[in-house]
């Protein structure tokens, strides 16, 4: 049975930290001016989609995107939502490093292991594996329910927490995990069944470019 609200997901756009390259993790980065820019256009690709709820992590970029796409729409009094389940990947020792010198240093393979793959630790960070642990018990109890009873939910997330979101609900497998991208400038809409698995989906997006 396919559920009658529809889920929506976006990443939010550049931040301050991903203009210099380097790793943002739970640290707080305000959008730059191309990233408000870019959320308000993101918004704007929603201009004919009812809004019910809406929820981001406790992250600045992802609330201030959050905000842009609502405004733009003119959706003032959704109901919105912050929490820590949908909160970037903490990256640990290696938050505040530049991701390309780190490129260099571990050598590509090892580098593309760490960011991409399902079960890779970071030293005092997490790995996708712990993101997901976080990310669907969320979804499943606090937004399938919403999707249950009708109600569009937006979710504007990061990167990893996103890719984690996407393994459950497109049924991917772990260990491909690697070549799942949540892409910035894209806006996802799913419908969903009981269990808020994709039936089907599509994808919007705007033109960006962003070092990350």
């Amino acid at each position: 049975m396919t559920l009658p609200g529809t889920l929506i997901i976006a990443r939010h756009h550049e931040s301050e930290w991903n203009k210099k390259g380097v790793w943002t993790g739970t640290r707080d980065a305000h959008l730059t001016e191309y990233g408000f820019s870019k959320s308000n256009e993101m918004g704007a690709l929603l201009k004919e989609t009812r809004i019910d709820n809406a929820f981001a992590s406790m992250q600045v970029r992802s609330i201030e995107t959050l905000s842009c796409m609502l405004n733009v729409l003119e959706f003032y009094h959704v109901p919105t939502e912050h929490t820590h389940a949908l909160d970037e990947r903490d990256y640990g020792d290696y938050t505040g490093k530049n991701k390309w010198e780190m490129k260099e240093m571990l050598g590509e393979e090892v580098f593309d292991h760490m960011r991409r793959d399902w079960d890779c630790p970071i030293p005092n960070g997490e790995t996708l594996k712990m993101v997901y642990e976080r990310v669907v018990p969320f979804y499943i109890n606090k937004v399938v329910p919403l999707l249950q009873a009708g109600k569009n939910v937006l979710i504007v997330s990061h990167g990893n927490a996103l890719r984690a979101l996407m393994l459950y609900v497109e049924s991917i497998p772990n260990e491909e995990a690697r070549n799942l991208e949540m892409l910035f400038g894209a806006v996802v809409l799913y419908q969903v069944d009981a269990e808020g698995k994709m039936e089907k989906k599509e994808v919007r997006k705007v033109e960006s470019e962003v070092n990350a």
